[in-house]
């Protein structure tokens, strides 16, 4: 009998990787998750904890001693490990930058002995200051000065890129890269600034909820379980190798309406309150004014594009955030 498929979830106890764990093993793979724990959190896997096909090892990548055999071990590898959140961000930047780099170095190389796949999650935080209506994987990237360190997260994913690239030219490792956009959903936390969970934790409080600059600055929103859907269908694509795709939502909205949007659906009685950037972060903080991706070559390579609505994804995220089971593999 064949051996069970086996891949490894390095940030396997964050908000997404524990969809994505959840999701491989529903695939009936076998599954090791490597996580310190930094911002993730083993309750993320309660719903598959003790699963015959599971184990977990918590440490970074780079001090877990049995990286290179658990990698090489594996038939994929899903590098999900970042530094991620824009108040980290902001107030820990060398934390940010030493963990992007380092450890995804020391992933890549593990995984160039064994010539082990790796899908790196990487960030449309690298397309910059770009003012550009949507982005495409080979557009020129527009990264703001060093002084502001707001751009220190987007230069060290876009080296991980970089290096991960380099490692597939030069130590023929088959490597696929994934630029997230905006990933929404249950278990997502606002404890690092991420807007959607923090506009419905204070919708459902009551309180203000609290909009920056001018609130027309837009997104697109992708549901955690159309992101794992494309992460899963690229790592098992070999057509992918080698290339950048985009992955996220292409449903634009303001910020400003996005808070409208979670009031109305909450049937809440909180107002909006908008903060400038100065206010909330250090002096200088820079923020881009768009984010669209165009998704058409994942649909090229995948046959999949991430269609869930809006809407939606608010009313599951919220219901879940109750005590609802609104988490889909």
């Amino acid at each position: 009998m064949p051996a069970k498929p086996h891949a490894v979830v390095t940030g396997g106890a964050g908000f997404i990787g524990s969809h994505l764990v959840e999701r491989l093993l529903a695939d009936g793979e076998a599954v090791t998750v490597v996580d310190d724990c930094s911002t993730g959190n083993l309750e993320n896997l309660n719903r598959v904890a003790g699963h015959a096909d599971l184990s977990i090892v918590r440490s970074k990548v780079s001090e877990c001693a049995d990286l290179s055999q658990i990698v090489g071990q594996a038939q994929a590898v899903y590098h999900l490990a970042a530094a991620v959140g824009v108040e980290l961000v902001v107030n820990s930047p060398l934390h940010v930058m030493r963990t992007n780099l380092h450890e995804t170095e020391v992933l890549l190389n593990a995984a160039a002995a064994s010539r082990t796949s790796v899908l790196l999650a990487s960030t449309s935080e690298v397309y910059g200051k770009s003012q550009k209506t949507a982005f495409t994987e080979d557009d020129d990237l527009l990264i703001g000065p060093p002084q502001h360190g707001r751009w220190s997260y987007a230069c060290s994913k876009l080296m991980d890129e970089f290096l991960a690239l380099a490692y597939g030219r030069e130590h023929a490792l088959p490597v696929t890269i994934a630029r997230l956009f905006n990933t929404v959903g249950p278990r997502q936390t606002g404890r690092y600034g991420m807007v959607l969970p923090r506009f419905i934790a204070a919708a459902r409080a009551g309180t203000p909820l609290r909009v920056y600059d001018d609130g027309r600055q837009t997104r697109c929103f992708c549901y955690v379980a159309d992101t794992v859907e494309a992460l899963v269908r690229l790592q098992r694509c070999p057509t992918a190798r080698g290339q950048v795709f985009n992955v996220g939502g292409t449903e634009e909205i303001s910020i400003g309406d996005l808070a409208r949007q979670v009031v109305e659906i909450l049937e809440s009685s909180s107002a909006l309150e908008y903060v400038s950037y100065n206010d909330a972060y250090a002096p200088g903080f820079e923020d881009m004014r768009r984010r669209k991706p165009v998704v058409e070559k994942l649909f090229n390579a995948t046959g999949f594009r991430p269609e869930t609505s809006l809407k939606a994804i608010i009313t599951l995220t919220a219901a879940f955030g109750k005590g609802g089971s609104a988490a889909p593999n």
